[in-house]
């Protein structure tokens, strides 16, 4: 099969425009045997979440795009993270870095990062935040045209107002797809208890103002409480 890189310029949190060279799962052949075997569990895992991610979407929308992807980042320097994104016919696409996929230390971690991630698409989160940006951007442009803010003031307001928007219920979007990405992790015959795990090792953001996520503490509580639901606790 011919491997394919798809060059995706991707919108981050931070409002950069970052871009990404990933291939999907099953092209990625690492050069080492320790990867190469992540690199197996990384396709076997993004099967079995993506089936039981697409099941939950179209459970909740008829519409929706539910063919999730599941690529990796080429870049083996490029730090830890997986995020979900669209392209540009809005099919979700869920990119991993190599250094991410490093970090897991087994199926169940890879897992609820996974159904993390596809949770984001299923609760339409690109879109609210983008909705939320637009309306906090025209708030902060509205008040500093009220206060005698020239052209250049009103825009800087403008772009203040939808850094703040963007990032004002960020940690909300995280817990929401922490529960229902407990939920699909469990779905796929995977244990989030086991996946949670990964929290431990993951900075901790604390309370801080304008955080992109939650505590730590603060999530490990919502999938305790979401596996109760489950029976699993």
């Amino acid at each position: 099969m011919r491997r394919l890189a798809l060059l995706l310029v991707v919108l981050l949190a931070a409002c950069d425009f970052t871009s990404v060279v990933a291939i999907p799962a099953s092209q990625w052949q690492p050069n080492s045997a320790g990867q190469r075997e992540k690199a197996r569990v990384f396709e076997q895992v993004s099967r079995t979440i993506g089936a039981a991610a697409e099941q939950e979407c179209r459970r909740r929308s008829q519409s929706a795009n539910c063919d999730f992807v599941f690529l990796v980042d080429l870049s083996s320097k490029a730090p830890a993270n997986a995020f979900q994104t669209l392209d540009k016919d809005g099919k979700p696409l869920i990119i991993f870095t190599q250094q991410m996929i490093g970090s897991t230390q087994n199926a169940d971690e890879m897992a609820f990062v996974m159904g993390h991630e596809a949770a984001h698409h299923i609760l339409g989160h690109i879109a609210r935040q983008a909705e939320n940006a637009k309306e906090s951007a025209r708030i902060f442009g509205e008040l500093a045209r009220k206060q005698g803010e020239d052209d250049a003031g009103i825009e800087r307001a403008q772009a203040l107002g939808a850094e703040v928007g963007a990032q004002n219920y960020t940690r909300e979007f995280e817990l929401e797809a922490d529960r229902l990405g407990t939920k699909i992790t469990h779905a796929a015959g995977y244990d989030p208890l086991v996946g949670m795990v990964f929290f431990q090792r993951i900075p901790d953001p604390g309370d801080r103002f304008l955080a992109t996520h939650p505590p730590n503490a603060k999530r490990v509580e919502v999938v305790l409480q979401t596996a109760r639901q489950l029976g699993l606790r």
